[in-house]
């Protein structure tokens, strides 16, 4: 799990959330993003949604959550997801002890999500821009 502020989950209980991991990045720039991945019978499912977890979103709204079908635009999606699990500058680890300490994973190169996602879309978008229209269309 990737939440921004805190978390009412308690990761590493045994027999009742040992498998979950979760990290929360503040930083910057507001994020808010609803990214929910499950892994199903070997298949991912990948789906975006209008509301975070909170009483008065789940039971007084009216939220919504939707699959991601589109290849391009559900792998995009992972990456996002994968930048932001390789934070190791914003980055704190959400665990039973509550110590919140940062994530290190040992590298010593910096990664600070908020950056690495503008770098992940200037590139993407500066490679577009380079192909040629006649390519782009071939592709679609």
């Amino acid at each position: 799990m990737v939440v921004r502020g805190i978390c009412c989950l308690i990761p590493g209980l045994k027999n009742v959330s040992e498998r979950i991991h979760a990290v929360s990045i503040v930083d910057r720039y507001l994020e808010h993003a609803r990214i929910f991945i499950f892994h199903h019978a070997g298949e991912d499912k990948t789906y975006l949604s209008s509301a975070d977890w909170m009483v008065r979103n789940l039971n007084y709204r009216v939220e919504t959550a939707f699959p991601i079908y589109d290849k391009r635009i559900k792998q995009e999606i992972l990456d996002f997801m994968q930048i932001q699990l390789n934070d190791n500058v914003k980055a704190r680890i959400l665990d039973k002890t509550l110590n919140n300490s940062y994530y290190k994973n040992g590298g010593d190169l910096p990664i600070r999500s908020q950056l690495e996602t503008y770098y992940y879309i200037k590139r993407k978008n500066e490679m577009e821009a380079a192909t040629p229209t006649t390519q782009k269309t071939k592709g679609s």
